[in-house]
């Protein structure tokens, strides 16, 4: 097992719960056997810089707080330093932690960091940008890009909930082209997924996904009218087997991924790509603390 001796925490303080959650954490964390350097912080401009300044100090394991965005956006930072990747869900979703079996509670988390073992993980990548999750195109990131910065924080996800319920009804299918040249395919879709774990939304949607799998799954839910994601949705809410119907999946190392018209696309809830873009795997490129 390998032996921890220094670790740092990182709190997304603005996510929600993270300011509430951050003194609890810090408690939480008194019993484990090693110092935690530990950082709250309010401002999401000033993250990347508090975590390679914690980087730089070279600790066995490196703690973030936060959602799904929070753990996307800092894990490329992490990729080629010899750190353990440790996770606290504070966020919405949390479909990271769900993927990882990690406890969505604070004192559950804690646990796993003080009892759970490195395991040696896949990242995605869009174009030269790594992602822990899942990257969407169609309503997800149309509801990303314009949900009101703090329905979220305040409202969780009956808030974000009512957004989407109002950004379907000004939704409209589109065309995804996948592969190139010879191999390209291209379909009437509702929604792309492209995963390296089940996860999305906090719902498993791609069951086939595995975050030690060492391909990227790009998932499409086809058909001409939105309807047919409703049923997807609702299908895979209750795990039930018609969520694969009308429903095609891409697997490989890299896959490139087209849309007409071109559309924005979400990494783990935050819109950072536009369509045309190659969706690739770096395998077992970190490691994070999971359940033995």
């Amino acid at each position: 097992m390998t032996e921890i001796k220094s670790a740092a925490l990182v709190v997304n303080a603005m996510s929600r719960k993270g300011q509430k959650m951050f003194e609890r954490a810090c408690a939480a964390m008194e019993a484990l056997p090693y110092p935690v350097d530990a950082h709250a912080v309010e401002n999401p401009d000033d993250l990347e810089r508090t975590v390679r300044a914690a980087l730089a100090k070279k600790p066995d394991l490196l703690i973030l707080g936060g959602g799904d965005g929070t753990v996307s956006g800092l894990v490329d930072l992490m990729v080629g330093h010899d750190v353990i990747l440790g996770v606290l869900p504070l966020g919405t979703a949390n479909s990271f932690a769900r993927t990882l079996g990690i406890p969505r509670d604070i004192p559950g988390a804690v646990e796993v960091i003080r009892t759970g073992t490195p395991r040696r993980i896949d990242l995605g990548m869009i174009d030269g940008d790594y992602f822990a999750n899942c990257a969407a195109m169609g309503l997800s990131p149309k509801i990303a890009e314009t949900v009101p910065h703090h329905l979220k924080k305040y409202l969780g996800r009956a808030g974000y909930l009512g957004w989407a319920v109002y950004q379907f009804a000004r939704f409209r299918p589109f065309t995804l082209i996948v592969g190139e040249d010879e191999t390209r395919e291209r379909m009437r879709v509702v929604e792309v997924r492209i995963s390296n774990g089940p996860y999305h939304g906090g719902m498993e949607l791609v069951d086939s996904a595995e975050v030690d799998s060492g391909e990227i799954v790009v998932q499409a839910v086809c058909g001409h009218v939105k309807r047919r994601l409703i049923r997807n949705w609702f299908a895979s809410a209750i795990r039930h087997e018609t969520r694969h119907e009308e429903v095609r999946e891409f697997r490989g190392k890299a896959l490139r991924v087209d849309t007409i018209p071109r559309l924005p696309i979400s990494i783990d809830g935050e819109v950072l790509a536009h369509t045309p873009v190659m969706a690739k795997i770096a395998a077992g490129v970190i490691r994070v603390m999971a359940p033995v």
